[in-house]
C-alpha cells in the first residue's frame, strides 16, 4: 500500500520570509504561517485557536516568497510535512516539523494588509489563477532534476513512487 504526504494550507505570514543560500548557491526561504480555527463553544462564547506552521520554500519559490510575501500577507501553500532532528548549541537534541512548499498561490494584495501597494504577481505561464498567482516548484526546474537539494534529509520517495 502506498502512502500520501500532502499538506494544503491557507493562512497569513507571521513574519517576512528569511532567505539563505546553500553552498551551491540555491536559495531557501523560511517563514511562519498562521492558520486559525474559529468556533462557538457550548456556552455561546466565540473561541479561536491559531496553529503556527514552519514553511520552507526552495529555489524559485524561495525567490518569489522573498519578493512578494510579507508579514500579514495571505497565501495558499501546497507541500509535504518533513521532520528533522538536530542538536542545539547546548547539546540537546531537538526535533522540528516543517512544511516543504511545492506550490504557492498569493492571495489578495499587500493593500489588504496595509502594506506597500501592489497586487499579486502575474501567473507563471499562460494559465491564469482567478484567486491569485500560482507558482509550482516544477515550473522552475533548472536542470535535469526539478527536485531541489534537501540538506535536511529525505526518505528518498519521489513522485514516480506514487501510483496515481
Amino acid at each position: 500500500m502506498s502512502s500520501l504526504n500532502k499538506v494544503l494550507l491557507i493562512g497569513r505570514l507571521g513574519k517576512d520570509p528569511e532567505v539563505r543560500y546553500t553552498q551551491n548557491g540555491q536559495s531557501v526561504a523560511t517563514f511562519s504561517l498562521a492558520t486559525s480555527d474559529n468556533w462557538t463553544d457550548q456556552a455561546g462564547n466565540r473561541q479561536e485557536r491559531t496553529e503556527w506552521h514552519n514553511i520552507v520554500a526552495w529555489a524559485k519559490l524561495a525567490d518569489l516568497s522573498q519578493r512578494f510575501l510579507a508579514k500579514g500577507r495571505q497565501v495558499y501553500i501546497e507541500g509535504r510535512i518533513q521532520s528533522r532532528e538536530w542538536t542545539d548549541q547546548s547539546g540537546a537534541k531537538r526535533r522540528t516539523t516543517e512544511i516543504i512548499a511545492s506550490n504557492l498561490v498569493f492571495l489578495g494584495s499587500r493593500d489588504s494588509q496595509g502594506g506597500g501597494g501592489y497586487d499579486a504577481p502575474p501567473p507563471y505561464g499562460t494559465s491564469s489563477q482567478p484567486t491569485g498567482a500560482s507558482y509550482e516548484k516544477s515550473d522552475y526546474s533548472s536542470g535535469p532534476s526539478s527536485e531541489p537539494e534537501q540538506p535536511f534529509g529525505d526518505a528518498g520517495i519521489t513522485d514516480s513512487d506514487i501510483p496515481f
